[in-house]
């Protein structure tokens, strides 16, 4: 099959579908590419590069369109290319649509396929295919670049023969993909960093990027669907204004992220709060494209209020970065059609029994597929599911939840109690049988099996991956059922076991120092 990616005609778009890197991927599961000519020039690929690739490079878009079984996409298809849609065909990229409604009855009416790149879920399989995430770590990065080239003084600070310079205040609203990529460019810049963000559990990742995580004293449960916060009440939003307000006056730069998929992006940082700040302070709005969360931010342009505040409401900031950000997008487009290729033949499979593929196709012979059926992500859910209709409290929630992590610790005890009367019986039944030797040999291999597993396996996992755990659980192992034949006499037996404590202490103490080494790249000097 044909994959094509055209020029994209939306205004000030750099970015393109496909990288020639991407091309020689998507020819290792047979299919063959195809570039409209100029497609990646604003992205930095030419033409000779995509033809060296492998891929062909067309004179126009009406040519791809025709030739092409699946189009690949940046930014929604405006209605000359939705006109240019044909029975079976296929096309991948950004729809938004939720507010597209119109774009996706015409797009189901040609008979063609769409899938929609933000509507890949957030469930752990799909990670690699989230390109919602992609684009959003490349804003929160670029926000901090935006800010920096606009506010005029260092962001970190500084002691030199000229005077003292403070560091750069900054705060970051809302600590998804795009803010924790905020924070931790701004931290690396030298900046003084606060945060906040309505879903109290993301208060530990601010905290392990150097941030300040800013407690609102009120309760309430603002956790969405897919990872995205819920909308708040109105008196959660007061408590949140007027944290918001005491915080204006003392920082430099505002980057605010707040945004949920399909909804207007909501109101946070007021005119007042504006007008509160400093005169030479920044305040970027990521969520410009959908409203702004700025009441001030004009979508698309920077403007500089009458107190010297400056408000960025760019809503291009991957395309800012546009070969990056095509570099990831390509991967991303890639591994949703490697997904949907599992023979490798270059024939793609629509699977609508895939969770993945179902949330994604938002029309489908001749159908709007949009909104997708409910997804619960089986692998990383825990717990019993919530009850259809349920009204529970959040902390009823959280005591259904506490009783069931006792009753799963029960059935673990039981389980274990089965296992240890089980092997008792089996050493009394070899007892009876066994020489003598053989049973002092087996009780050992079973000591260190148990008390080795337990010594090592239980480390926390933060301190070392599961893969680790596993390694050192098995080395463990080694080390407690050597040291227990040291003193059987026989020079030998001896010897080995000496040899094994040493190769299986080296795996143990290297992986831990490799682990330190790691965990110091997130630490600051």
């Amino acid at each position: 099959m044909l994959i094509g990616a055209p020029c994209e005609n939306y205004p000030d778009e750099n970015r393109v579908a496909m990288t020639p890197q991407s091309a020689q991927q998507l020819a290792k599961i047979g299919y063959e590419a195809v570039v409209e000519s100029g497609a990646g020039d604003s992205a930095g690929f030419s033409d000779v590069e995509f033809e060296e690739a492998g891929a062909r490079v067309v004179a126009s878009a009406e040519e791809l369109w025709r030739d092409a079984d699946i189009v690949i996409k940046v930014r929604p298809p405006e209605e000359s290319e939705l006109a240019l849609l044909r029975e079976n065909q296929i096309l991948i990229g950004f729809l938004d649509p939720a507010r597209n409604p119109a774009a996706l009855e015409a797009a189901a009416g040609s008979g063609a396929s769409v899938i929609a790149m933000e509507m890949v879920p957030r469930i752990s399989r799909a990670q690699k295919m989230d390109a919602l995430s992609s684009m959003a770590n490349i804003a929160g990065y670029r926000s901090v670049i935006e800010a920096g080239s606009n506010f005029g003084r260092f962001f970190t600070g500084q002691v030199t023969a000229a005077g003292k310079v403070s560091p750069a205040t900054v705060l970051v609203i809302g600590a998804g993909v795009a803010g924790l990529a905020a924070i931790g460019a701004a931290q690396a810049l030298g900046a003084v960093v606060r945060a906040f963000d309505v879903r109290a559990e993301v208060a530990e990742q601010i905290e392990s990027l150097g941030a300040e995580f800013l407690m609102l004293d009120f309760e309430e449960d603002a956790s969405g669907e897919g990872g995205y916060a819920a909308p708040s009440s109105p008196e959660f939003r007061e408590k949140q204004l007027e944290l918001f307000r005491k915080h204006a006056p003392e920082v430099d730069v505002v980057i605010t992220t707040a945004l949920i998929p399909g909804r207007d992006a909501p109101e946070l940082w007021l005119d007042d709060m504006v007008r509160s700040m400093k005169p030479g302070s920044v305040v970027v709005d990521l969520a410009a494209e959908q409203g702004g969360n700025c009441t001030l931010t004009v979508p698309g342009e920077k403007i500089v209020t009458d107190n010297r505040v400056t408000v960025i409401g760019y809503t291009d900031f991957p395309s800012r970065m546009a070969s990056q950000a095509s570099s990831l997008y390509a991967t991303n487009i890639f591994h949703m059609i490697d997904d949907m290729t599992p023979e490798n033949d270059g024939v793609i499979q629509l699977d609508m029994e895939d969770d993945v593929i179902r949330n994604a196709t938002v029309a489908h012979e001749r159908n709007v597929t949009y909104p997708p059926p409910k997804l619960v992500d089986k692998s990383v859910a825990a717990g019993p599911a919530p009850k259809i209709g349920s009204s529970l409290t959040h902390e009823q929630r959280v005591q259904e939840a506490a009783a069931a992590e006792v009753q799963a610790i029960r059935r673990t005890g039981y389980w274990q109690l089965a296992l240890l009367i089980a092997g008792g019986f089996l050493m009394f039944v070899l007892g009876l049988y066994a020489p003598p030797s053989f049973m002092q040999h087996f009780i050992v291999f079973a000591l260190a099996c148990f008390v080795g597993y337990q010594v090592i396996w239980n480390v926390n996992h933060a301190l070392h991956t599961p893969l680790m755990a596993i390694t050192n659980a098995i080395s463990g192992i080694i080390i407690l059922g050597a040291l227990l034949q040291l003193n059987t006499g026989n020079w030998l037996v001896t010897g080995l076991a000496a040899v094994s404590v040493l190769i299986a202490a080296i795996n143990i103490v290297g992986g831990f120092l490799v682990t330190r080494r790691m965990l110091n790249m997130f630490q600051r000097s």
